[in-house]
């Protein structure tokens, strides 16, 4: 009862301030009667509001799942995609099987076109991973496919994968959004430039991008699948999250995301709304950039890893959604490692290691975060928290785009993070945060290198047995512990605010918005 006054009072000021400053998002959007007459005549629009804008629509240049949410599925599709159950499926290949270590064949789906109207066939594919390799394109994500020596066309309908060493989880990533099959002739018009106008086989067409405000697509008539309820979908930039929740209540907006924490209990006593929760394989954390002074010593970050007390950011920032990680790698991943246990609160341990390191008055440090309600929390927890081993810790709130560039080139000393892995698989974790070749915007922001790290992860690569695999990724975290290269926070819950009357929506484990089911009633 507390809880729905409390709701009444939040959106009976919020929906004075929209009547008075006139602030809904886009003049055109519907309201909440159009909305549903549209819906019953044929579809409806759907409008998801989101924090933050795609950072670009090009699935070779993207260094998020934040932007790879956006397109993944919806404009560009894989040879192979997940169920609902994480299984692979079957997607733009109908069956595929490995020759050898080294040669994955896959068959094609017949009859399928890009939206553009050409043919998908293997011809399309070696294209699109042409695109992808190629050195003068400069992909930061061609790193996940370096493995790749050749993509040969058998013919029309078949296509080989030759590698240069054996990779284990190579359907893995063809299931993730690098994985996604561009049409020839966009490929043709952008080259080595970020494609702007992405087009793909999938469901919807894109319409059009006003960067900083809205993504529109349309549903696509001549899909070869099942096709989609809503004729369209917008994906609106709403920065406030007061106003993405505000815009549920008025029928402004149907699914706001991502929804934090101190949000929960306004939409828990809303009418019009629901919270959306499912757990994730990415994880949340606290990293280091380990070539910066004084991150450069290993003492120095173990220190603050023992002056950390995460159960109490886990209770009071996160009221204990996500469980409490002890690495970068989600419980649901392959490759998890259960028995390894994070650093434990030890103020006087994080002295002792402060002064070894030859800072026993502590030091003063920046850490960056974006401009999320949990991350700038828990900035502000942890600036309590260090200071009682001396330590002033000065927090750099950032757009999340700003933020992401600046992490990537290392303009950072430290930083909240998450990875939202995308492919479930261990590998995707190791090779893309810890490996050295990984530095920079291709993940491992926190620019760690060490060789037997490296090792353990091409080698786990090469392994066909799978418990084998397993063994090699739970060395490697250890060694990651060791080094303390980071401070693991919590298995992330995906969550978000969607209006009742929307049905079918979720968010895959990898972080994927999944709106291809979705009907507005």
């Amino acid at each position: 009862m507390k809880a729905k006054k409390r709701f009444t009072r939040f959106f009976t000021s919020l929906l004075l301030l929209i009547v008075i400053t006139g602030c809904s998002t886009n003049k055109n959007v519907n309201t909440s009667d159009n909305t549903k007459d549209k819906a019953s005549k044929d579809g409806g629009t759907l409008i998801i509001a989101r924090l933050s804008d795609a950072e670009n629509l090009d699935h070779h240049f993207m260094s998020t799942i934040n932007a790879a949410s956006v397109t993944h599925g919806k404009i560009y599709e894989g040879l192979v995609g997940r169920d609902q159950n994480a299984e692979i499926k079957p997607l733009l290949a109908e069956e595929w099987k490995q020759l050898d270590d080294t040669t994955w064949e896959f068959k094609l789906r017949q009859g399928v076109k890009f939206h553009d109207g050409t043919d998908f066939n293997a011809k399309a594919v070696k294209a699109t991973f042409d695109r992808l390799l190629d050195p003068k394109v400069a992909s930061p994500r061609a790193v996940v496919f370096k493995m790749v020596k050749e993509v040969k066309v058998i013919d029309d309908y078949t296509v080989q994968f030759i590698l240069s060493e054996p990779f284990a989880p190579l359907l893995s990533i063809l299931a993730s959004h690098e994985g996604g099959i561009i049409s020839p002739k966009t490929i043709e018009k952008y080259g080595k430039n970020i494609i702007k106008e992405p087009n793909g086989t999938g469901p919807f067409v894109f319409e059009s991008w006003t960067p900083g405000q809205e993504i529109v697509f349309n549903k696509n008539k001549n899909y070869w699948g099942k096709p989609v309820s809503v004729d369209k979908v917008v994906f609106k930039v709403v920065p406030e999250e007061s106003t993405r929740v505000a815009m549920l209540e008025t029928g402004e907006a149907h699914i706001a995301e991502p929804l934090s924490v101190p949000m929960m209990e306004t939409v828990e006593g809303s009418q019009e709304s629901e919270v959306y929760r499912s757990e994730g394989f990415g994880t949340e954390y606290i990293g280091f950039n380990v070539q910066k002074k004084p991150f450069n010593d290993v003492r120095v970050r173990k220190a603050i890893a023992h002056a950390v007390e995460m159960d109490s950011i886990l209770k009071g920032v996160y009221n204990n959604v996500g469980k409490k990680a002890n690495s970068l790698l989600g419980s649901k991943v392959f490759g998890y490692h259960p028995d390894m246990k994070a650093y434990e609160y030890n103020l006087n341990e994080a002295k002792k290691l402060l002064a070894e390191a030859g800072y026993p008055n502590g030091f003063e440090t920046t850490l960056k975060t974006m401009d999320s309600k949990e991350r700038v929390n828990m900035a502000e927890v942890l600036q309590s928290q260090l200071k009682g081993i001396g330590i002033k810790l000065n927090i750099e709130v950032s757009e999340y785009g700003t933020f992401v560039e600046q992490v990537n080139k290392g303009d950072s000393e430290m930083f909240i993070l998450s990875w939202r892995n995308a492919t479930g698989d261990a590998d995707y974790n190791q090779y893309n945060l810890f490996h050295t070749n990984s530095q920079g915007a291709a993940g491992n922001t926190f620019f760690y290198s060490n060789k037997e790290v490296d090792r353990l992860v091409e080698e786990a690569r090469k392994e066909k047995d799978p418990d084998k695999r397993i063994e090699l990724y739970a060395k490697s975290q250890e060694i990651e512990k060791e080094d303390a290269v980071y401070i693991p926070v919590r298995v992330i819950e995906n969550m978000a605010a969607v209006r009742k009357n929307v049905e079918g929506f979720s968010i895959s484990p990898s972080g994927y918005l999944e709106i291809n089911n979705v009907s507005i009633k």
